[in-house]
């Protein structure tokens, strides 16, 4: 905007900056949230992404584990394989699921959260400035 603005007073000078400078903000914000809004529709293509790779992955997974299952009633009593392959693999699954999950419950406690070094290091700074306050 292009316009001779030596013949305005003072307060219309001001005026005129705080109309601009609201409008400012406001594009800002409206570029802020267009912005923000591609990066979350890029974020949900990412999460289909994976969602649909796991998804594939796990029917992988099941095809590998039929292939185990197979080879294992190769070993076993030909009366005994059809429901001792499958119970033995699926028990094997179960456990190592089991045991993961509760790895991952353990990590998650909050004492496993907290930053402690960082704790550490402010009582430390706390302390130094206490004494040289004294």
């Amino acid at each position: 905007m292009v316009n001779d603005k030596s013949d305005k007073s003072l307060p219309a000078l001001f005026s005129d900056l705080m109309r601009e400078t609201l409008d400012l903000i406001r594009k800002e914000f409206a570029l802020a949230r267009a912005d923000v809004g591609e990066r979350v529709q890029t974020a949900q293509r990412g999460i289909a992404s994976i969602a649909i790779g796991a998804a594939v992955t796990l029917a992988g997974l099941v095809v590998l584990l039929l292939a185990v299952v197979n080879a294992l009633a190769r070993f076993l009593p030909p009366a005994l394989a059809p429901w001792l392959a499958p119970l033995i693999v699926g028990g094997l699954v179960l456990l190592i699921g089991y045991l993961m999950i509760k790895s991952g419950q353990s990590n998650l406690k909050a004492e496993n959260l907290v930053p402690q070094r960082s704790i550490d290091s402010l009582r430390t700074d706390k302390d130094m400035m206490q004494e040289k306050v004294q």
